[in-house]
């Protein structure tokens, strides 16, 4: 087996962490010319900025989701901040890439809604979730549970309340839900920027992990900040090139889509989204294998950026697994709930339930204790590395950075997770307090620190599907309201690699702290004012509003369903059948076997993390990414100059992601003018 072991270098445990470190380099590489500076990205032009995402593209984004179902996502990222670029250039008060990523962080609130009771296309801020809990409260498939539901005060207004006549968010029924939903606001930014922070601290300062996606963001704004002088940098000329193929790509991939859908019956798709379905064809020959291909151009482009052992360790398990594995475990009947004539979603569930499920949360067992064991041995040893591999404490703090105190950080998750733990305690007093406190306290940092690892290391996190069901089901707890309640089971991992584009983009951290204090009460004002006026003039789902009309009925049965799976007399036995405590025991041993393995090999370490990834990932998204792993490896390096290419990658893929992005909302605005004429009576 190739596996590319030319990177590492021999020489006991030292060794074994070159790749990582190699990786590292890379990165840092990518997005800086030699150390970074970091200045304070708060600003009076930030301050505007948010202003006009409150207030501009919050409205557009809000109707976006009722009317299209979609959401602006990275498209209202890089369109707020090429618009907002543009507009202080030509006002002669350029913005630097610290005020650049500012406004990109904020921008991305615009997605976020928090608790949307399952319906899709909610967006523009926290009060969405109100929108959404009221249709649900009314919804005919809810009407079993929405009684009980409702009496308890803390989810919804009671039936037959004003609030829902009038549909009015003044109204003293809405008042608890409203102090929960701002206290919710308040304690979750404590909780993930302290244990976001300090996971950061351990992922990337002390075990040193690359976060191979981390650059993107970072290299985008760069990029943007230096075409603001007078002589544009190479970054500027290739996030132009990346810009013009994900402008071309946009347009045959998303944009023909979004309209032809809008004035056909059908709309035309040049390239099968999301992705072209082989397992029907291959069904006879290999009975499960889940054969396909993603034609996104953008998972292509991942490949240029990722370690390259990581993406080879992902293709070869993907294939080795999900295409030659799994007809080899059905014939020994370990899918007895798979059905012939199935494509890869289902199929994908099925295969999940009866076996992956269980296998893969052993293997993310094993991985979490390995990720333990490395940084016992990072935080108590780091005195006998190398000059190289040495690592940073986390008591010491780079003020220049705008670190806060460790102890602040661990302060402010455990405050927030302990407030947490008695408001549950609180709305649902007969649920176990200790599987409370073991969400807060023990699960969330522990699965947290896997996914921070794996993310710093492969880009993408892990999950643990159906956790809190099957733990709901096993407490015996038999009430509706557990579903509703904030419990804090969170994974923070992603946020590892936010502070991480923090510190790539030469930002302080104590601009983000000011940014989230600005954002709060903006958002909430903004949010509870434009969900309240569309709501108050006009029923939520209704004509005016094709895509929830449609899709909110069938998300309604879907609650209805979850939420009673725990009820007495439930169908919430097929949960705990999807969890096999012998399968996750022989998952957690194969993952040791293969790191050992791994480690008596001298093999990456890198191409380890790849295969256990790889082992549940579909080839759909693996082989692309492999496809784009080669193009990087054989031709643009070759071509370029292996250190050219490294810094010109991430480069590339942000323009991308901008010209796509910005296609993409060229085609929706067009969407939307189709539909607003046609409810037009002439």
């Amino acid at each position: 087996m190739a596996i590319d072991a030319a990177v590492t270098k021999p020489g006991g445990p030292g060794g074994k962490l070159d790749d990582i470190e190699t990786a590292r380099e890379r990165a840092e590489g990518a997005s800086n010319d030699g150390g970074i500076q970091f200045e304070d990205g708060f600003s009076w032009k930030v301050v505007a900025g948010a202003f006009f995402v409150g207030l501009i593209m919050m409205p557009g984004a809000i109707y976006l989701g009722l009317v299209a179902g979609a959401s602006l996502g990275q498209a209202s990222q890089w369109v707020t901040i090429v618009l907002f670029s543009e507009v202080a250039r030509r006002s002669f008060m350029p913005l630097k890439k610290q005020e650049i990523y500012c406004i990109y962080y904020m921008a991305g609130a615009l997605t976020y809604t928090g608790f949307s009771a399952g319906l899709p296309g909610i967006s523009g801020g926290p009060f969405g979730s109100f929108i959404a809990l009221q249709y649900l409260m009314q919804a005919p498939a809810m009407a079993n549970v929405a009684p009980y539901l409702t009496t308890r005060g803390w989810i919804a207004p009671p039936l037959g309340s004003n609030a829902y006549i009038h549909r009015l968010f003044f109204d003293s029924a809405w008042a608890l839900p409203v102090v929960i939903l701002i206290c919710n606001q308040i304690f979750d930014r404590m909780k993930w920027m302290g244990l976001g922070f300090i996971l950061f601290r351990i992922t990337s300062d002390v075990e040193r992990l690359p976060f191979p996606m981390a650059p993107i963001a970072a290299s985008g704004a760069t990029a943007l900040s230096e075409a603001n002088t007078k002589e544009e940098s190479w970054r500027w000329r290739i996030f132009s090139v990346g810009s013009i193929i994900g402008l071309v790509w946009g347009f045959f991939y998303l944009a023909i889509p979004i309209f032809t859908g809008v004035v056909m019956a059908k709309p035309v798709t040049l390239f099968p989204i999301p992705f072209i379905d082989l397992v029907p064809s291959t069904e006879r020959s290999m009975p499960t294998a889940l054969v396909g291909y993603n034609p996104d151009l953008g998972v292509l482009m991942m490949g240029f950026i990722l370690p390259f052992q990581i993406v080879l360790g992902a293709i070869i398990s993907s294939i080795m697994f999900q295409v030659i594995g799994n007809p080899i475990l059905h014939a020994h009947g370990f899918f007895p709930d798979w059905r012939p004539g199935s494509t890869t979603i289902p199929t994908q569930i099925a295969l999940n339930f009866d076996f992956w499920m269980s296998f893969g949360i052993g293997i993310q067992l094993a991985i979490a204790a390995v990720g333990l064991a490395s940084v016992a041995k990072a935080l108590f040893f780091s005195n006998k590395s190398t000059e190289k591999f040495q690592r940073a404490s986390l008591t010491t703090i780079n003020k220049a950075r705008g670190d806060f105190p460790w102890i602040a950080a661990i302060g402010a998750w455990l405050c927030a997770t302990c407030f947490y733990v008695m408001l549950n305690h609180k709305l649902v007093p007969e649920f176990p307090i200790f599987i409370i406190i073991f969400y807060g306290l023990v699960w969330t940092p522990l699965n947290s620190y896997i996914s921070a690892r794996m993310v710093g290391l492969t880009g993408s996190p892990v999950t643990f599907p159906f956790l809190n069901q099957a733990v709901v089901l096993k407490s015996g707890y038999s009430h509706p309201d557990i579903w509703f309640a904030p419990l804090p089971l969170n994974d923070y991992g992603g946020q590892a690699q936010k502070f991480r584009e923090i510190e790539l983009t030469g930002t302080k951290f104590t601009s983000i702290v000011k940014l989230e204090l600005l954002m709060l009460p903006l958002i909430l004002i903004t949010s509870f004012l434009y969900w309240g006026f569309l709501w108050h003039t006009t029923d939520i789902p209704s004509a005016q509003f094709p895509f929830a009309q449609k899709m909110w009925p069938l998300s309604a049965v879907q609650s209805s369903i979850w939420t009673q799976i725990n009820a007495v007399g439930g169908k919430g036995a097929w949960v705990l059948k999807a969890l096999k405590p012998s399968l996750i025991a022989y998952g957690g041993l194969f993952g040791l076997v293969l790191y050992f393995i791994t480690v008596l090999l001298k093999w990456p370490l890198l191409f380890y993390y790849g295969f256990m990834g790889g082992i549940n990932n579909i080839p759909h998204n693996t082989v692309p990414t492999f496809i784009g792993a080669m193009l990087s490896r054989y031709y643009f390096a070759k071509r370029l100059g292996r250190e050219r290419w490294q810094m010109y990658a991430p480069v590339v893929i942000a323009g991308f992601a901008c010209g796509t992005g910005l296609v993409a909302m060229f085609g929706i605005a067009l969407a939307l003018i189709a539909k607003t004429i046609n409810y037009l009576p002439f």
